[in-house]
């Protein structure tokens, strides 16, 4: 499961419970308790534009937090053995076939079903610690689906004077929530951290890429 689909299953997940008011209030003032004052600390309440420098901050958190996660719930060298073993045999599966070597492709297509069935079996030991991922990411995403909700509707209101916005290269400044490749701009900027975060994590532990 590479990292964009971590991502969008975290994404989806968050959504989907912050579509539910009950929940959502509920995650939100409970998580705000945490990043309530950890924003303040940064200092966003006085300098709204450090939202940038907190994104990346709980960015690093999650990023460090699923890579541990994975690096200790997965047997990585087990997985390399198995991802070895498939590429050694779909060369000689390949050789059989371009050989027209039939008695050679039955006694391949044996094999090929345990190795497939090997493979299945570690691709779904990669969502073992999802469970235990969601439980601190979906949190901190709902956390920030709220505050930034909140911050919208004191603008619209007329008690903050202005939205933070976030600067991308080629895409200029951008508001907050401002829409950009169909997503809102602290999304997007979430996503950049947390996927180039989390590859150089999981280089620096010498862990697969998930």
């Amino acid at each position: 499961m590479g990292g964009m689909g971590s991502f969008f299953i975290v994404m989806l997940i968050a959504m989907g419970a912050y579509s539910i008011a009950p929940i959502r209030d509920a995650i939100g003032s409970g998580a705000n308790v945490v990043f309530g004052p950890m924003a303040t600390i940064i200092g966003v309440t006085d300098n709204p534009q450090l939202w940038v420098i907190l994104i990346l901050i709980l960015a690093t958190i999650t990023g460090c937090y699923s890579s541990l996660l994975q690096k200790y719930t997965i047997d990585y060298e087990k997985m390399q053995v198995v991802q070895a073993k498939m590429k050694e045999f779909q060369k000689i599966y390949r050789e059989a076939q371009l050989a027209g070597d039939e008695k050679q492709l039955k006694k391949l297509n044996d094999k090929r079903t345990r190795m497939m069935e090997e493979q299945m079996q570690m691709s779904q030991e990669q969502f073992k610690p999802m469970g235990w991922i969601l439980i601190v990411t979906v949190p901190i995403f709902i956390w920030m689906l709220w505050t930034v909700s909140n911050m919208q509707a004191a603008f619209d209101a007329g008690t903050i004077v202005a939205m933070p916005t976030i600067t991308f290269p080629y895409l200029g400044e951008i508001m907050l929530n401002g829409i950009s490749f169909f997503l809102p701009a602290w999304i997007l900027w979430y996503m950049i951290c947390s996927i180039c975060l989390s590859q150089v994590i999981r280089k620096a532990l010498n862990i697969g890429g998930l």
